[in-house]
C-alpha cells in the first residue's frame, strides 16, 4: 500500500547526497521517545557532527540539520469498511460497487482497489487512569492484556502503551513483546484529571506520525475513556487534526457505565468519526472484551483503494472524502479527508 507522501528516485537521491560533504552522508540515528509528560512537544534532539537525508513530504523543522527533498505525488490511500444493515461486514465487493468523491470531484483514475486483510499494525493502547475510571479499572486492564495477547503477532505487528491522566506517560514504548505491554498495562495507575486530547495529539504526533516504517503498515489508537476531558492543552479540533495528518484510525471504548448519553459519549464518537473508526460503548464490564473483539475484526476487514485525485494541487489544505456504497443497505466508514502534501 502507498501512503500520500514523498516518492524518490534513487536517482534524485544520489544527485542530492552528490553536493553534501562526504562526512556530511553519514546516516543520523535519534533516539525514541520514552516518556511524555505534560503538554509541551517532546523532540529528539539532533545528533552533533551527522546530516541526514530526509525524504519527507512534511515541512521540516528549521532547527533540524537535514537536507529535505520533497517530490509531489498526486496518490491518495484510503482504506475504509463496508458494512451491511446489521453491522455484519461485506467482504465480496469490488471498485464498481463503490462512489468516490475527493474534494467532491471524482478521481482522476482508481490505481488500486483491493480487500485487505494482512497489513501489519502499528497500535497505541491509550487508557484513561484519571479519577473517574476508578470503578473499572482492574477488568479494563485485564481485558486490555487480553486484546494484545490475542492480536499482536510477533516480528509483525507493534504496539505502545501510553496512560493519561492530566498528562501522560509512556509505560511501554513500541514493541511486539506480549510481556512487555502486558507489563506496561499493569503499571498504569488511577487517579487525576482528564486530558484526553493531549493524551490523543502526542501519540500521533510524536509516535504513530514519527515512525516511518519501510513498508506498508496500519495504524491506529484504541482508547479507553469515558471521554471527559477537563485539562488539555490541546483542542478537540486539534486532536482530530493530528490524527488525520499521521493517517490514524481511532477506536474507542467508552469507561461509562451510566447508560446515559453523556457529552463524553459524543467526543468519543467524534474522534472516531473523523478518522473512520467506531466508538463502542460497554455498559456491562464483561461487554468490554467483546468491545476488543470487534476493533480486531475491523483491523483485519477493510478495503483499500489507491486513487489520483481530480485537479489536485499540493496547497496543504485539507481535501475531503466520500465513499459511499452503489448497493442498497450497506454503510461505508472511513476517515472524513486528509491534508495535502506541500510542495
Amino acid at each position: 500500500m502507498k501512503h500520500l507522501g514523498a516518492n524518490f528516485s534513487l536517482v534524485a537521491i544520489l544527485a542530492a547526497a552528490a553536493f553534501l560533504p562526504a562526512a556530511a552522508q553519514t546516516n543520523a540515528s535519534v533516539s525514541p521517545v520514552s516518556s511524555f509528560v505534560g503538554s509541551p512537544a517532546i523532540t529528539a534532539p539532533a545528533p552533533e557532527s551527522s546530516t541526514a537525508v530526509v525524504l519527507s513530504a512534511y515541512d521540516s523543522d528549521p532547527q533540524d540539520s537535514v537536507l529535505t527533498i520533497r517530490k509531489r505525488v498526486d496518490e491518495v490511500n484510503v482504506l475504509f469498511i463496508a458494512t451491511d444493515k446489521h453491522g455484519k461486514f461485506v467482504r465480496n465487493l469490488n471498485q464498481n460497487d463503490f462512489s468516490i468523491l475527493d474534494d467532491h470531484k471524482p478521481p482522476q483514475s482508481i490505481l488500486q482497489f483491493h480487500r485487505e486483510t494482512d497489513l501489519p499494525l502499528e497500535m497505541g493502547l491509550l487508557v484513561d487512569v484519571s479519577g473517574s475510571v476508578r470503578g473499572r479499572f482492574d477488568f479494563e486492564q485485564q481485558a486490555a492484556t487480553g486484546f494484545l495477547q490475542h492480536v499482536l503477532r510477533q516480528s509483525f505487528d507493534k504496539a505502545f502503551i501510553l496512560g493519561f491522566n492530566n498528562r501522560t506517560q509512556l509505560t511501554q514504548d513500541f514493541t511486539d513483546d506480549i510481556t512487555l505491554l502486558s507489563t506496561g498495562v499493569q503499571r498504569l495507575h488511577d487517579g487525576g484529571g482528564t486530558a484526553l486530547y493531549d493524551a490523543v495529539y502526542h501519540a500521533c504526533r510524536d509516535k504513530l506520525m514519527k515512525d516511518k516504517p519501510d513498508h506498508p503498515v496500519r495504524k491506529a489508537i484504541i482508547i479507553l475513556s469515558d471521554g471527559e476531558d477537563n485539562q488539555s492543552e490541546y483542542t478537540q479540533a486539534q486532536a482530530i487534526e493530528m490524527a488525520q495528518r499521521a493517517e490514524v484510525i481511532v477506536y474507542a471504548i467508552s469507561t461509562d457505565d451510566s447508560g446515559l448519553i453523556l457529552r463524553g459519549d459524543r467526543v468519543l464518537e467524534q474522534l472516531a468519526d473523523a478518522t473512520g473508526g467506531r466508538a463502542f460503548f460497554p455498559y456491562k464490564m464483561k461487554d468490554i472484551t467483546h468491545s476488543f473483539a470487534a476493533i480486531e475484526d475491523e483491523l483485519r476487514s477493510q478495503y483499500v483503494v489507491l486513487y489520483k485525485p481530480a485537479d489536485f494541487d499540493a496547497d496543504g489544505r485539507f481535501r475531503t472524502i466520500e465513499i459511499t456504497s452503489l448497493k442498497k443497505d450497506l454503510q461505508v466508514r472511513s476517515r472524513k479527508g486528509y491534508f495535502a502534501p506541500r510542495q
